[in-house]
């Protein structure tokens, strides 16, 4: 079973990372393969909505979206792991998703969808932010779910920490890791 991991955090050591630590630990417990993507630290360009995908489903940018698209069409099981910034998403892991246009095109427009590898396609959005109500969360899960959409993931769980801004604030929350531990070892399971 293949793993696919979006840390979309640019600050090291953050509450997401740690929360995504927790999700890499069940995953190397239960002997899954992982590819890691942080996009902060990867030449990923922005779509410029060329339309040089309408009819191949291919991206026309050549640049570290190369291995994202490699690692979506070989992966079974998805996490995005991030942050709320302004209600949304990181612009870094926006890019990412945004440029995954060239897949909604290969699905939508010329009827290839991916196809699963053997195992169901399945997802977890881990979201935490300083926040105390949902909007900014519910706002960049739409976003996620979008992109799961689009890369033929068709069922996720959701996971929101509000009110944990400062670096390492989430160690105090009571039960952060052992939700995400739990919802991961869900996503192992198929369930």
């Amino acid at each position: 079973m293949r793993f696919v991991l979006f840390q979309s955090s640019p600050r090291a050591g953050g509450n997401t990372e740690l929360l995504l630590d927790v999700a890499i630990g069940a995953i190397k417990e239960a002997g899954g393969q992982m590819t890691i993507f942080r996009p902060h630290l990867m030449d990923i360009a922005p779509c410029t909505n060329c339309g040089g995908c309408d009819h191949t489903g291919e991206c026309v940018i050549h640049d570290d979206m190369t291995e994202v698209y490699r690692a979506i069409y070989e992966g079974d099981k998805f996490i995005l792991a991030s942050p709320i910034f302004f209600f949304g998403l990181p612009a870094q892991v926006k890019a990412l998703i945004d440029r995954c246009q060239a897949l909604w095109c290969e699905k939508y427009l010329l009827n290839r969808p991916i196809k699963e590898t053997g195992h169901p396609r399945e997802g977890l959005v881990i979201l935490v932010g300083g926040m105390k109500k949902e909007t900014g969360f519910r706002s960049a899960e739409a976003t996620a779910t979008a992109f799961f959409r689009t890369i033929s993931v068709a069922r996720h769980q959701s996971l929101f920490f509000p009110g944990v801004d400062k670096k390492g604030a989430i160690t105090g929350h009571p039960t952060a890791y052992n939700d995400v531990y739990t919802a991961t070892v869900k996503l192992i399971g198929g369930g």
